[in-house]
């Protein structure tokens, strides 16, 4: 019983710290926009974004409980499988950071998570038809919604203000920014920590510590909120500079449009318990800002490798965290044998990222990787 704790606490600690890499690697997702038309000084950002994700977290549990009782049969599911679809969630995320890659952490939970019940208790233990309804359809759906929608709402944004001086529509976005990258931060702690809630919650019906179908404890929803807000406010700058510098030029009254635009989408989608992409729903939401302002510029080569980092967030993270349950499940020491690679892999990836920092100082300089836009024509 001593080993079966101890495991518990282990793999909520391992939530946890996927948590915080779910923060960092989505910090972009409300404050790219925001820093790079500089409605909000790169620090201010990281500190507001922190906060409302804490905040956002205790808004609903419609999410958590897709998670925890949704895609996977709880009954057998165990505590290891559980621990290796974290790894495996965990892994894909820190790599997508090092290339500064907007990639799914939703998916990529999700993925792990497959993978390692498929792995260890068979592809009977995963409600496939769930994944279709609750995860692919969003994650193809959701962010073509937030495209159309922010392009829409550019175009009228700079029809209405047509005969206003640039000056006054520029100060006046800006300072909308503000209320506007507020809300998806609020939106993303209300979707994204409930993730790490339902992941909490399954690790604890697992082990018998809850019922079967109950919801994530209170204790649940605050670790997972700070967790997030922690890893928010050290900030993806990486991650930032690709979704605010790279993917299109961004003016304020497209930050505006895209941001509100994604902030419906989101907190629509966690009202109907659909555990979306908050990356997605935004990396879609600045390429429908981009198309919808006249002879916008969007970067399409940017753009298609974050589509091909979607296209492989389920699958790779799957087989990680199968493989990493076929190693955990010999035992106490295949445990510690993959939390022993999971470490040695974390302090790689963070090595290799000191030899080309990205920080607050250098996050609006183009990214290496931008080739040279395309003119588009949505007018």
């Amino acid at each position: 019983m001593a080993s079966v704790s101890f495991l518990l606490v282990a793999v909520i600690l391992t939530a946890l710290a996927f948590d915080f890499t779910n923060g960092f690697h989505d910090t972009a997702n409300s404050m790219a926009t925001s820093i790079a038309t500089g409605a909000l000084s790169p620090r201010v950002a990281v500190a507001v974004a922190g906060l409302l994700n804490l905040a956002g977290a205790f808004l609903s549990t419609e999410v958590a409980k897709t998670i925890s009782g949704g895609i996977v049969q709880d009954s057998e599911v165990s505590l290891v499988m559980i621990f290796a679809g974290l790894i495996g969630a965990i892994l894909w995320n820190l790599v997508t950071w090092l290339l500064g890659l907007p990639s799914s952490s939703s998916h990529a939970l999700f993925g792990g998570l497959i993978g390692a019940v498929w792995v260890g208790a068979g592809g009977s233990a995963v409600r496939f038809g769930a994944i279709i309804e609750k995860i692919v359809i969003p994650a193809v759906a959701s962010p073509l919604v937030a495209c159309v929608v922010a392009l829409l709402a550019t175009y009228l944004a700079y029809v209405i203000t047509r005969r206003t001086s640039a000056r006054t529509v520029g100060k006046g976005f800006r300072a909308g920014q503000v209320g506007s990258a507020s809300l998806v931060a609020l939106a993303h702690g209300t979707n994204d920590a409930q993730k790490t809630m339902g992941v909490i919650t399954l690790a604890l019906i697992s082990s018998g510590v809850l019922s079967h179908g109950a919801g994530p404890p209170w204790w649940v929803v605050l670790s997972a909120g700070l967790a997030i807000a922690l890893g928010t406010y050290v900030g993806g700058w990486r991650i930032i500079r690709t979704m605010g510098k790279g993917l299109t030029d961004i003016q304020a009254p497209q930050g505006f449009a895209a941001e509100t635009s994604a902030t419906a989408v989101i907190l629509a989608s966690s009202h109907m318990g659909f555990a979306l992409s908050t990356t997605q729903v935004c990396t879609g939401s600045i390429l429908g800002a981009g198309l919808g302002r006249r002879l916008a510029h969007v970067r399409w080569g940017i753009a298609g490798r974050i589509a091909v980092s979607w296209l492989l967030t389920l699958p790779a993270a799957a087989a990680v965290g199968g493989m990493a349950a076929w190693v955990a499940g010999r035992g106490e020491l295949g445990v510690a044998l993959v939390a022993g690679v999971a470490l040695t892999a974390a302090a790689a990836f963070y090595v290799l990222s000191r030899r080309r920092p990205v920080n607050p100082e250098n996050v609006n300089e183009m990214p290496a990787s931008a080739t040279k836009p395309t003119a588009r024509s949505a007018a």
